[in-house]
């Protein structure tokens, strides 16, 4: 049933923290909300990692900063305690400043529905608890609890889902994230001073957080010396954190001309402009994989102890590599063997990566043109 009239919410926060993919995904509710009530204000409570990605974005009118983490560390170490109690304070005040019509909680955490719980609305909607998906809790914090879509359907859709059960059109469901034309060229001149010019671009994001995620690091090495031997031009990306390791996988090639490595040296925003601008972009199972496929850049996909159906880059064009081992997917951060992620060799990803790239016209070698 649509929803009309004096029944349409006109003030609706989100509430979704963390992380960088979670807030990806949430995107199309977002935009779904917003093409059932395109006279309605929208706000995001999020937290530090992801914020980037939202400020700006055409759907939102405000975003709301929820810097947990600092406070957290802050208070920890004892620094400016009461400079912390009157930032928290003034987070409130901002947070509780709005009678919302829809509070929607598509988290499920504590730590959401504590948000949800201070916030001020007619309406606080949210998941039911649920056999099979870890209860927080955060139910207690809502008025108004939907069941969710099987654990096993994918999340995009299951916050998706959540919407259509208020009565929100949903129509198709796409993933993008659009990407600001000025930080697209940005970063093309970028990547111009750096060397590149007309070569196939392979966008490479090798670390995730879990160790149990991650491809062993000699194996990016050869693949980098193989496919940079063949005229691909490739950037690593990563967090500043990440940046050490992607040079320690680098550090062995005998000829690096034609690789770089841009760990740390992105916005998130910027991020996404280069996955936009590349021919094909290959990471483990990470939030900014799902920022690539939003970005409509075809993603190649290593997976080991979770779920591509779950969790995997949404969209056509896509593609997943993974071993169908009995003990995958085990979700388990820890592993003595890895075998998941070691089986995967490196020609199988090299011969994915020159069939997808052959398919767009771009085979090794040889050059293109690229976009103005």
């Amino acid at each position: 049933m649509k929803i009309q009239g004096n029944h349409a919410p006109r003030r609706i926060l989100i509430v979704k923290l963390s992380a960088i993919g979670d807030v990806v995904q949430t995107l199309p509710m977002v935009e779904a909300l917003k093409a059932n009530f395109p006279e309605a204000s929208i706000d995001w409570v999020v937290e530090e990692e992801a914020r980037d990605l939202l400020e700006g974005h055409f759907a939102l009118r405000r975003v709301i900063l929820c810097p947990r983490k600092s406070w957290l560390k802050r208070f920890r170490e004892g620094r400016h305690r009461f400079r912390l109690i009157r930032e928290i304070g003034e987070f409130l005040r901002d947070l509780r400043k709005t009678q919302y019509d829809w509070i929607i909680d598509n988290q499920g955490l504590l730590k959401s529905g504590i948000i949800v719980g201070l916030s001020r609305g007619r309406r606080k909607i949210g998941f039911q608890a649920t056999e099979g998906i870890a209860d927080e809790g955060n139910y207690l914090f809502t008025r108004e609890r939907y069941p969710p879509l099987s654990i096993e359907r994918h999340a995009l859709e299951r916050y998706v889902d959540l919407v259509a059960q208020l009565g929100v059109s949903v129509g198709a469901i796409r993933l993008r994230f659009p990407v600001d034309e000025k930080i697209q060229r940005r970063v093309r001149e970028m990547l111009r001073q750096g060397g590149w010019s007309d070569q196939p671009l392979v966008v490479i994001h090798p670390l995730a957080k879990w160790k149990t995620k991650n491809w062993p690091p000699e194996n990016f090495t050869h693949l980098a010396q193989n496919l940079a031997g063949a005229g691909v031009w490739l950037v690593f990306t990563g967090s500043k954190e990440d940046g050490p390791a992607i040079q320690g996988m680098l550090s062995p090639l005998h000829d690096p001309k034609g690789i770089q490595n841009w760990a740390g040296k992105t916005t998130l925003k910027e991020l996404a402009a280069l996955f936009s601008l590349a021919d094909l972009v290959l990471s483990t199972d990470t939030g900014p994989m799902h920022l690539a496929a939003a970005t409509q850049a075809p993603v190649i996909a290593l997976f080991g102890p979770t779920a591509p159906w779950r969790t995997g880059p949404y969209g056509d064009g896509h593609s997943v590599i993974r071993r169908d081992l009995p003990c995958s997917p085990c979700f388990q951060k820890f592993c003595p063997t890895m075998e998941c992620m070691k089986s995967i060799t490196v020609d199988e990803v090299q011969r994915l990566i020159e069939r997808k790239l052959s398919s767009r016209g771009l085979g090794l070698g040889g050059p293109k043109e690229k976009p103005g």
